[in-house]
Parts: structure tokens; sequence; C-alpha cells
């Protein structure tokens, strides 16, 4: 499914792949963010995602008008989850209503993992 919004002129329709790239790289962004992980990840091995693969870690829905958007993140290890998640909630928000046009219905993270930096 795709986005749609109509005006005098006709009807413009934005693909999900484009919202979850422009979601992906706004949470990238985001201080304590380190990654994003793939949304199938069942034998509980977390593998951060490239950019060039990003939308994996990204689930676009549109539902009446509005987008609801799902992240799986990795977190780097010793910041304050409720505070990383909070920026990513209102910056997320923020942006991609104002790139696509459309109004955020609801935002959903998921923690699937820490990176902690080894120091030798």
């Amino acid at each position: 499914m795709d986005g749609r919004i109509s005006n005098d002129l006709g009807e413009i329709r934005i693909d999900q792949e484009v919202v979850a790239r422009a979601a992906g790289l706004t949470a990238l962004e985001c201080y304590g963010i380190v990654g994003m992980t793939s949304t199938t990840v069942t034998d509980g091995i977390v593998n951060i995602l490239k950019k060039e693969n990003l939308t994996k870690g990204v689930i676009i829905d549109f539902v009446e008008n509005k987008i609801n958007i799902t992240f799986h993140i990795v977190v780097e290890y010793g910041v304050n989850i409720a505070a990383v998640t909070d920026t990513l909630i209102s910056t997320v928000q923020y942006k991609i209503e104002k790139f696509t046009g459309i109004k955020i219905g609801e935002i959903v993270i998921y923690v699937e993992g820490v990176r902690v930096d080894e120091i030798n």
C-alpha cells in the first residue's frame, strides 16, 4: 500500500520504501542509535544493517491517511533508552510529516540490542 495525497491538480502516491528509507536515515541521525536490525530476527542473533539495507529495520503502514512506523533498533551501551526513544519519536515525527505532508499515526520502537565497544 502507498500513501496518497490529493489536491485540485491530482493525486500523489508515496511508496512505503521511500518513507522507510527517510525514516531509517532520520533514526540514524539520533544520538544513541547505532543501527537498525532486520525485522526477521528469530534466532536471537542481531545483525546491524548497512545503509543500503536500512529499510529492512523499518516497517511502514498507511492507515486512514496517517503513517504508522515501526522501528527495530540497536542502541549504544550506556545511553538512557527512554531519552533516545523519545528523541527518535519527536525527530521522526517532525521530519517525516514535513517530508511527506502526511500526519504520523503512531511510532513503535523495538530495541533489539545494545552495542558495546570493546576496549583493548
